[in-house]
């Protein structure tokens, strides 16, 4: 989660010479090359996580400040805690990872405060699209957990990288014209394959290898972590300044996110003593 911030800048640098979902099939074409999943097929979930998702986000990144977006994409572990506890019998809904994942969402627009900004129509629209793009996220993990896919995670990747890149292809054919025709600098390249490798093939692969080892809720709050990430390097690497205010922020998802985690722990450690218990009854 630490590539936040080297993500947003090669974004940044990117969209400023190519047009937004044109951009969007690029890099996840890119992305499924990469994990080369020709030998078995996943399902449509990919629509969900790089489809509605990221064309969402990026498209409402249009209308409203960084900082709004960072924060309503971190509504992400909520959705997915209350989408887990519809789907997946083994993943209930805790009161203390609910509050822990609202103390954590706290603590980003702590970070993010100087950054917010919403104005206009266009930026209500923006917004409430990058909420449900996050929704579509979160429902995403948890419909592929819930089906119990038998697949690498590179197969998985890549797949859901082709029913993702489809709609965004056609999509940015219709509204935005031949991408053949765009200019297409050296920054943008580079910024392209930043984002395919890292930001997105790397990414994913490490996200659906975890995917059967952990519960959606714990899973998902990792992503919490690249706000505070993203401070913290531009302040070791690019010299900003690191406020008392973004530090509470820091601390405060720190702790939502120890509360997510503390709970599963606690269970987990119950439940091997009742295992050692019956593997070795007393007497």
């Amino acid at each position: 989660m630490g590539r936040a911030r080297g993500m947003v800048d090669a974004l940044r640098g990117l969209e400023l010479d190519v047009a937004c979902h044109q951009s969007r099939f690029a890099r996840f074409a890119a992305d499924f090359l990469c994990c080369n999943p020709f030998r078995d097929r996943s399902n449509c979930s990919g629509v969900l996580m790089f489809a509605v998702n990221y064309g969402l986000l990026f498209w409402g990144e249009l209308h409203v400040s960084s900082g709004l977006a960072a924060v309503l994409q971190a509504t992400i572990p909520i959705f997915g805690m209350l989408s887990a506890h519809l789907m997946l019998p083994d993943e209930p809904l805790r009161l203390q990872k609910l509050l822990g994942a609202l103390l954590a969402l706290g603590g980003v627009a702590m970070i993010c405060e100087r950054l917010l900004g919403f104005s206009g129509l266009m930026a209500f629209w923006g917004g409430l699209g990058i909420v449900f793009g996050a929704a579509c996220a979160a429902f995403s993990n948890v419909l592929l957990k819930a089906r119990v896919i038998q697949l690498a995670p590179s197969m998985i990747a890549g797949w859901q990288m082709i029913f993702g890149a489809a709609p965004l292809l056609v999509t940015g054919f219709i509204v935005e014209g031949n991408p053949a025709r765009f200019h297409w600098s050296a920054l943008s390249l580079f910024c392209l394959l930043y984002l395919a490798v890292i930001g997105s093939a790397l990414t994913f692969l490490l996200l659906y290898w975890l995917l059967p080892r952990m519960t959606v809720a714990r899973l998902q709050a990792i992503s919490l972590i690249t706000p505070p990430g993203a401070v913290m390097l531009g302040w070791a690497i690019g010299g900003e300044t690191f406020s008392l205010w973004s530090l509470v922020g820091a601390c405060f998802v720190l702790a939502g996110v120890w509360m997510i985690f503390r709970k599963a722990e606690v269970r987990e450690l119950a439940g091997q003593q009742d295992e050692r218990g019956t593997q070795f009854p007393e007497g």
